[in-house]
């Protein structure tokens, strides 16, 4: 049996509660797939899973019992997170430097070349080119603009970038 931790002893991490619109969009529909197809597939596996007798060494039946249980909890992360989360779309007064919901592109002294955007750290999972508006680079770069020279420090050292452009999905 595991041993519950205390939250009061858990690290804080000072994430931010910011998404973008497109963000929201995408926790929406996860949800509504969890709860439309997914979760109604599971609980009827585990009803007919439970309907084979002898729970002890059902396979079938412990783990579908475990992925609902794993559904329902992502189920209340998402509803949490949609409830919390406060949603920060595009205004004109942004233009021209970076905030967050920015594509940037920046350029090292060495000519590498990156295309970055900044989001809300749930937006992150499968997308290579977001970066968390709580990342060392992201609050590097918050409202620079074309031209300006950052200092990105990190746990690796110090790195320059220069900013090439800043774009928004309008």
């Amino acid at each position: 049996m595991r041993r519950k931790i205390p939250e009061s002893t858990l690290p804080k991490l000072n994430r931010s509660q910011t998404i973008t619109a497109e963000g929201m969009e995408k926790l929406k529909e996860e949800l509504q797939h969890l709860w439309k197809v997914e979760r109604p597939d599971i609980t009827n596996k585990v009803t007919w899973a439970a309907s084979l007798g002898d729970r002890s060494e059902n396979a079938d039946y412990h783990y579908n019992k475990r992925r609902l249980r794993q559904i329902d909890s992502r189920m209340m992360y998402l509803r949490k997170c949609i409830d919390d989360f406060k949603v920060i779309g595009y205004h004109p007064h942004q233009e021209g430097k970076v905030h967050f919901g920015a594509w940037v592109e920046i350029e090292n002294d060495k000519g590498l070349k990156k295309r970055l955007r900044i989001v809300g750290y749930e937006e992150l999972i499968g997308a290579k080119d977001y970066i968390s508006m709580d990342s060392p680079i992201a609050q590097a770069l918050l409202k620079k603009e074309v031209g300006d020279e950052v200092i990105v420090k990190t746990t690796a050292g110090e790195f320059n970038w220069r900013i090439n452009t800043i774009e928004y999905q309008k």
